[in-house]
């Protein structure tokens, strides 16, 4: 149930960290994609099949799609969506690397979260 007040757009941040174990094969799959898609002008065709070659994360931001991760949730549509990939130094084992460690906090906007008085 809503209340007239409440808003109904609804803001979903997911963090995911992956672990490229083949970046010929993810390159390959950006490639493909880039090669496949006719909305692009030859010289976007060009200038993204560079962006891709250069890094990892670039093919990783080329090939996610947000439209893909809510694209059949019933009673939605996406209104907005933004994203980005980076390559970071990540260990498994180290504390630090617990993506769930500030749960009770709020997002700051900047990256981080918050923490606040409950409510």
């Amino acid at each position: 149930m809503s209340t007239p007040e409440a808003s109904r757009y609804v803001r979903l941040r997911v963090d995911l960290v992956l672990d490229v174990l083949d970046s010929d094969a993810l390159t390959g799959g950006a490639l493909k994609r880039i090669a496949e898609d006719a909305t692009l002008r030859p010289d976007e065709r060009i200038h993204a099949e560079g962006v891709v070659t250069g890094e990892p994360a670039e093919s990783l931001a080329y090939l996610v799609d947000p439209f893909d991760l809510v694209g059949d949730v019933p009673g939605v549509a996406l209104a907005q969506a933004s994203w980005s990939s980076e390559e970071i130094d990540y260990d498994p084992d180290s504390p630090d690397g617990d993506l769930d460690e500030d749960d009770d906090g709020d997002y700051d906007g900047d990256g981080g979260f918050e923490r606040v008085a409950d409510r």
